[in-house]
């Protein structure tokens, strides 16, 4: 969702003239559409929280046209990689933030430290070898859906998971809104418990074997949902 600058300067409690300012001054992330300034909601949220700007609660909201795709959708867009190189984290996290299928103007050196300064506050490894790198508070990056990235590392590596098994797999999910992130790992965990899903990832299928299990997942969830729905109406 594009806001004008007037959307602007009620979610952030400035002026238009500070806004402006900070735009000019390079300080506000923002877009050009038709030569006018544009912003994006989370992206707002993320440069409010990191230099402590005073918002208004409004900007917390996700929008109402909110992506929510299903796990193969997401999978789809990510892409399922093998053998992906890496003799630590620092070099498997870069390794997978350049194949992420992300729009030319990402920033991808910006994603990679923000996907290290999540590592610092504690591992995203899960366990049996499985990692879910993901940046703290959902950004954008240009990028218009969810996705979650498949990667099969060529030699497992030390993630300091709490198992403190190496880690051979990751699921990387990058998303615009945090309705889409949580989502989105919400079904992930659910799915890497006892599942085809699960199997078919601790075997490494081909990418069609595994996105056939994750569109099978995603029924499974759907019927659980709308059970669950007529329950309690």
């Amino acid at each position: 969702m594009k806001l004008r600058v007037k959307d602007a300067v009620t979610l952030l409690h400035v002026s238009e003239k500070t806004i402006y300012r900070w735009v000019s001054h390079g300080k506000l992330p923002f877009h050009r559409v038709n030569n006018q300034y544009r912003f994006n909601r989370a992206e707002l949220l993320e440069w409010a929280t990191s230099n402590r700007i005073p918002i208004s609660p409004l900007l917390m909201e996700e929008p109402e046209d909110a992506v929510i795709p299903s796990l193969a959708e997401a999978l789809q867009t990510g892409g399922i990689h093998y053998r992906v190189e890496g003799r630590d984290k620092k070099d498997v996290l870069n390794s997978v933030v350049n194949i992420l299928a992300l729009p030319q103007e990402v920033d991808r050196e910006f994603l990679y430290q923000v996907l290290l300064a999540r590592e610092s506050l504690g591992s995203t490894a899960i366990g049996n070898g499985i990692a879910i790198p993901h940046v703290r508070n959902p950004i954008t990056l240009h990028v218009a859906r969810p996705l979650m990235a498949l990667c099969f590392l060529e030699d497992p590596i030390d993630f300091q998971a709490i198992d403190g098994r190496p880690v051979h797999t990751l699921f990387t999910i990058v998303s615009p809104t945090s309705k889409a992130h949580l989502n989105l790992l919400s079904k992930l965990s659910y799915g890497l418990r006892a599942s085809e899903f699960a199997d078919a990832v601790a075997r490494i299928d081909s990418r069609e074997q595994i996105l056939l299990t994750a569109g099978k997942l995603d029924e499974q969830l759907k019927r659980m949902t709308e059970s669950k729905g007529k329950t309690t109406s």
